[in-house]
C-alpha cells in the first residue's frame, strides 16, 4: 500500500492536535487547584475592598448625620435667640404705642425718617414690628428657613475639608451663622432706631415743658408737678426690694413717660388759662390802662380791652372754666365772669344777651352771649378783662404769651 503525501500530512496533523489536546488536558488537571485558589483569593480581596469602602461610607454618613444634628441644634438655638429678640422688639413697640399716641396728642412729632424702610435687611427676615399681630413663627422664621434650605449663597467659600467624593458646599451651620449675623445686626439697627426716636421725643417733650413752664412762672402760676410730687410722697411705703437690672431701653421709656407726664401736666394748666385772643381780627377801640373817661371826661383806669363787634355777634370764652357771674353788673351791663383756676378769671361785658348761668362749665367753643352795648358803653363792642387774684391785668400780656405757646397748646 502506497502512502500518499497528503495522507501522511493528515496523519501528522491529527497526531499534533491530539498531542496538544493531551498536553492542555494534563496541564489543566495539574494547575486546576492553583487557578481556583487564585480566583477565590481575588474574589476575597475584592470583597474585603468593598467591605472597607462600605465601612468608610457608613462612617462618613455617621459623621454627616452627627454634624447635621449639631447644626440643627445650633440653628434651633439661634432661632430661639432671634425669636426672643424679635419678641422683645414687638413688646417694646407695644409699650411705645401708648407713649407715641401721648406724644402726638401733646403736639410732638418725630423728626427722623420713621421706621426702617422695606429695603432694610431686617425686613427680609423679620415681620414688621409695627404690626402687633405679626407672629413670631410667621414670615420672619419662614424666610430664614428658606434661606437655610436654599443651599450655599453666591459668596460662600467651599469647604475643602470634605472628602473627595462629596460635593464641597457650606454646611447648614455655616449658612445659619451668616444669616443670623445679618438678622442680629438688623435687629440691633431697629433697636437703636427705636431708642433714638425715644430719646428725641424725650428731649422734645422736655424742651416743650420748659417753654411752657417759663411762661407759667412769669405769671406766677404754680407748677402742677410740684403738687403732684408732694401728693406722691404722702402715705407711701413698702418693703425694700433690690432694683431691677439696668435696661437702657426701659430706662429710656421711663424717661419719656416722665417727660410726657410733665408736659401733659403743664400743657393742661396752660390750656386752662386765657392765653387766646377773644376777638381775632377785630379792631381794638380802647386798650388797657389810663384813658379819658368817655362819660366824665377825666382820667380813669380802663381795666380791660375793648374790641369792636357787630350787634348780636357771638362771644366765646378764651379758656375753659366755670361761670361765677352772669347777668347785669352795673357799668359792665350784661356781663359774664369765668373762673379758670389758679386765681385767674376773665370778664366779658356790655353783651346784649347772656346765654349762660352761674355754675355752668364752659369750653372755648361755647357761646356765652351776644355782643351789644349795655351798661356804660358808647357803641356795640366787647369789654374783655383778665383778672389775677381779683386784680385787673393787661390782657395783652396773656395774648402775647399765647402766641409763644401756640406751638405747644391747642
Amino acid at each position: 500500500m502506497t502512502v500518499r503525501p497528503w495522507m501522511a500530512a493528515l496523519a501528522f496533523c491529527f497526531v499534533g492536535v491530539f498531542s496538544i489536546g493531551y498536553l492542555l488536558a494534563t496541564s489543566y488537571l495539574v494547575l486546576r487547584d492553583d487557578l481556583i485558589g487564585a480566583t477565590m483569593a481575588r474574589q476575597a480581596r475584592m470583597q474585603h475592598d468593598y467591605e472597607d469602602r462600605i465601612a468608610a461610607l457608613r462612617a462618613q454618613v455617621d459623621r454627616i448625620t452627627s454634624r447635621q444634628l449639631l447644626d440643627q441644634q445650633v440653628v434651633e438655638d439661634k432661632v430661639d435667640k432671634l425669636m426672643e429678640q424679635q419678641m422683645a422688639l414687638t413688646s417694646r413697640h407695644g409699650k411705645l404705642d401708648n407713649l407715641l399716641d401721648r406724644a402726638e396728642s401733646s403736639g410732638l412729632t418725630e423728626k427722623d425718617g420713621g421706621p426702617p424702610t422695606p429695603s432694610s435687611p431686617v425686613q427680609s427676615y423679620a415681620p414688621d414690628v409695627k404690626d402687633k399681630r405679626a407672629s413670631l413663627t410667621g414670615s420672619g422664621i419662614e424666610a430664614i428657613d428658606k434661606q437655610l434650605a436654599s443651599g450655599a449663597p453666591a459668596d460662600a467659600t467651599p469647604d475643602n475639608t470634605t472628602l473627595a467624593y462629596v460635593p464641597a458646599t457650606d454646611t447648614v451651620g455655616d449658612r445659619a451663622d451668616r444669616i443670623f449675623s445679618k438678622v442680629t445686626l438688623s435687629l440691633k439697627d431697629v433697636e437703636q432706631d427705636q431708642r433714638s426716636r425715644v430719646e428725641q421725643l424725650t428731649s422734645d417733650a422736655g424742651n416743650a415743658a420748659n417753654a411752657i413752664e417759663t411762661v407759667l412762672t412769669r405769671f406766677k402760676i404754680p407748677m402742677p408737678e410740684t403738687a403732684a410730687k408732694k401728693d406722691d410722697d404722702d402715705a407711701v411705703g413698702g418693703p425694700y426690694v433690690e432694683p431691677e437690672s439696668n435696661d437702657g431701653f426701659n430706662n429710656s421709656l421711663a424717661a419719656l413717660d416722665g417727660a410726657l407726664t410733665r408736659l401733659e401736666a403743664v400743657r393742661s394748666t396752660a390750656e386752662s388759662l386765657p392765653f387766646r385772643n377773644p376777638a381775632i381780627g377785630k379792631d381794638v377801640t380802647s386798650p388797657f390802662g389810663n384813658r379819658r373817661d368817655p362819660f366824665l371826661g377825666r382820667l380813669a383806669l380802663h381795666s380791660g380791652i375793648d374790641f369792636r363787634f357787630s350787634p348780636g355777634e357771638r362771644i366765646r370764652p378764651t379758656a375753659p372754666g366755670k361761670v361765677i357771674s352772669a347777668g347785669w353788673t352795673g357799668g359792665y351791663g350784661n356781663m359774664v365772669e369765668i373762673d379758670h383756676g389758679n386765681g385767674i378769671s376773665t370778664r366779658y361785658g356790655h353783651m346784649s344777651e347772656v346765654l349762660v348761668k352761674v355754675g355752668d362749665t364752659v369750653d372755648r367753643n361755647d357761646v356765652i352771649g351776644l355782643a351789644g352795648s349795655t351798661g356804660r358803653s358808647t357803641g356795640t363792642h366787647l369789654h374783655y378783662e383778665v383778672r389775677k387774684d381779683g386784680h385787673a391785668v393787661d390782657p395783652v400780656y396773656f395774648m402775647n404769651a399765647g402766641l409763644k405757646l401756640a406751638t405747644y397748646i391747642k
